[in-house]
């Protein structure tokens, strides 16, 4: 019997916990109604003042730091000059921590093209933010971003400088601008400085990015839902803290089985990745109709693929072509799930795909398991904080229980009022309604090998939306597994795509987007070429990527290097 049948999981009580009950209010549920308001289309505009903004543009704390016309050319992304802009950097509600004595400020970043499309760009960065990253609106899967596109775009670093490392959580409101506090400042601000810079707000808003970016968007669906006209969010880790304890558990699992104490990755080798990949395809590629390296019936390979029959085991020393019974032991709970110690599911599943060893997987599960996601819980989520002095990563994630970890994520102590759950994840995430009644738009997007946020936790959160309107939540939210594709980028996949242009001609023009074509990124592409692309496929290789439930499968004839031979069914 497969170990990961199950698409739709239980929440763990404490995903819910500790929600202050006025968040909690307005946020219901509704029948998806066929006639939802059609939002008008953004009309273009011209930049009217730039460098003034310096010195004349005044918001609640709020200090320009530097306003600058960007001449066309000077930056480029893939193949593409980025045109002439303004560039705006500032901060908000700078201070000094009464916790750790640093000096904190929300700061931010803004260019304004001179042919305005009439639209803003909210671009929620990834990670653990702590940077101002360049305000472009892109990268990953798009081959452009939305300031070549013509947007108005803001970056910022949620709050807190890299440079503070991961203990930037010692400070109380740190954590809540990380949290979702500083997209709540940052986004009337930005609107007041479009209003300065082109004589008039914005037409159109839209909020965007991958992975934390992701969960910033899924934040600000449930606590902005008038802000924004469209929300993309891709590889959305909206259960972040959980998803990290349950990479800590994976951690622990590796731990018991590696062969050198030091080095995770010992445990499962590249080749032994691989290899299980290897065997995925084997009893899944041809369901959806064609042998060609992509997995797209996701479900049905679930139900076909069983762990512990379809992966050879061991009869002597490990040589990448099985998994020692061992090996079988500790790793099959990593995909079915990590559990607490009374043995309750406290995150989802993961689904067996054919990226198992993209080029960041490692990375995800040996490095940032035992390096950044302790640090997240131990200082940022957790309450009260541990010390940083002396904290050592791999200590707090190989010996810390994980009963621990999830009590530490749910609690509030001291000055720290709301808890890691709380001010980390989205309110009721599945109930959607005042977004949905004013017109707005939802794209998520998800990498089925996804080694760090699983694509059966966005699918279970999906099922939900449905379930919330009636079974159908297609009116105005869409979700769009990507087989093959692991965290936002890379993996054996067809990973460039743009949804962008998708979400903002549904949003604008009613055009729902059944699915968007997606082809093998290549050095063109703002994030360069993609080293999973296995040799054997053709760089002009395309594909649909569908709407969930439906998936690509091959019509029986034509081309199966191009999205055409194939149908979202």
């Amino acid at each position: 019997m497969s170990i990961a049948k199950k698409r739709r999981m239980p929440i763990h009580p404490l995903a819910m916990a500790a929600l202050p009950a006025a968040l909690l209010l307005g946020c219901g549920g509704g029948s998806s109604d066929t006639a939802l308001p059609q939002l008008a289309t953004a009309s273009p505009g011209k930049l009217a003042t730039c460098a003034e903004l310096a010195s004349r543009f005044s918001h609640p704390g709020t200090q320009i730091t530097q306003a600058e016309q960007v001449a066309a050319g000077v930056l480029t992304r893939g193949n593409s000059a980025v045109a002439a802009h303004c560039l705006v950097r500032g901060e908000m509600n700078a201070r000094t921590s009464p916790q750790d004595d640093r000096r904190y400020a929300v700061g931010f970043e803004m260019r304004m093209p001179l042919d305005w499309n009439g639209r803003f760009f909210y671009q929620a960065n990834g990670g653990s933010d702590g940077e101002v990253l360049p305000a472009l609106g892109g990268g990953g899967p798009a081959p452009t971003t939305a300031l070549q596109q013509g947007f108005a775009v803001i970056s910022s670093d949620a709050g807190h400088k890299g440079g503070q490392d991961l203990f930037f959580g010692i400070d109380a409101q740190a954590r809540l601008d990380y949290g979702y506090q500083a997209v709540a400042k940052l986004t009337p601000m930005a609107k007041d400085l479009i209003a300065a810079a082109y004589g008039r707000r914005p037409d159109r808003s839209y909020i965007g990015g991958c992975s934390n970016g992701g969960r910033h968007t899924f934040v600000a669906m449930t606590r902005m839902p008038g802000e924004y006209d469209g929300y993309l969010a891709g590889a959305p880790g909206y259960r972040l803290p959980l998803a990290a304890i349950a990479n800590q558990f994976g951690a622990k699992q590796y731990a018991s089985i590696a062969t050198n104490p030091a080095d995770l990755s010992t445990a499962f080798t590249g080749a032994e990745r691989a290899m299980v990949s290897a065997k995925v395809l084997d009893k899944c590629d041809a369901l959806d109709g064609v042998k060609d390296g992509i997995v797209q019936d996701t479900a049905a390979c679930q139900a076909s693929f069983d762990f512990q029959r379809d992966v050879p085991s061991c009869s002597g020393a490990r040589a990448g072509s099985c998994l020692t019974p061992a090996q079988k032991t500790a790793i099959a709970p990593i995909f079915s799930g990590a559990v607490d110690g009374k043995g309750n599911r406290f995150y989802a599943s993961f689904p067996f795909d054919s990226g198992h060893n993209a080029a960041d997987s490692s990375f995800w599960e040996f490095f940032v398991s035992t390096n950044i996601d302790p640090a997240m819980t131990a200082m940022t989520w957790g309450s009260p904080p541990v010390s940083p002095t002396g904290f050592s990563g791999a200590a707090y994630a190989l010996n810390t229980p994980i009963d621990t970890m999830l009590a530490s994520v749910a609690a509030t102590s001291g000055v720290y009022t709301e808890s890691g759950l709380s001010f980390m994840q989205p309110v009721n995430p599945t109930q959607l309604s005042t977004l949905k009644q004013r017109g707005a738009k939802v794209m998520v997007y998800h990498g089925v090998s996804d080694p760090i946020f699983s694509a059966n936790d966005t699918a279970s959160w999906y099922e939900g939306v449905r379930t919330n309107n009636s079974g159908d939540a297609s009116n105005f939210a869409r979700y769009y597994p990507v087989p093959g594709m692991s965290h936002c980028t890379v993996g054996p996949a067809t990973d460039q795509f743009d949804m962008l242009t998708p979400l903002v001609n549904w949003v604008e023009k009613g055009q729902a987007p059944d699915s968007v074509v997606a082809g093998v990124r290549t050095a063109g592409n703002v994030a360069g070429p993609n080293p999973d692309v296995p040799a054997s496929w053709s760089a002009q290789r395309t594909r649909p990527v569908c709407a969930y439930p439906k998936v690509a499968r091959y019509n029986g004839t034509g081309d199966i290097e191009r999205a055409s031979s194939f149908s979202c069914k």
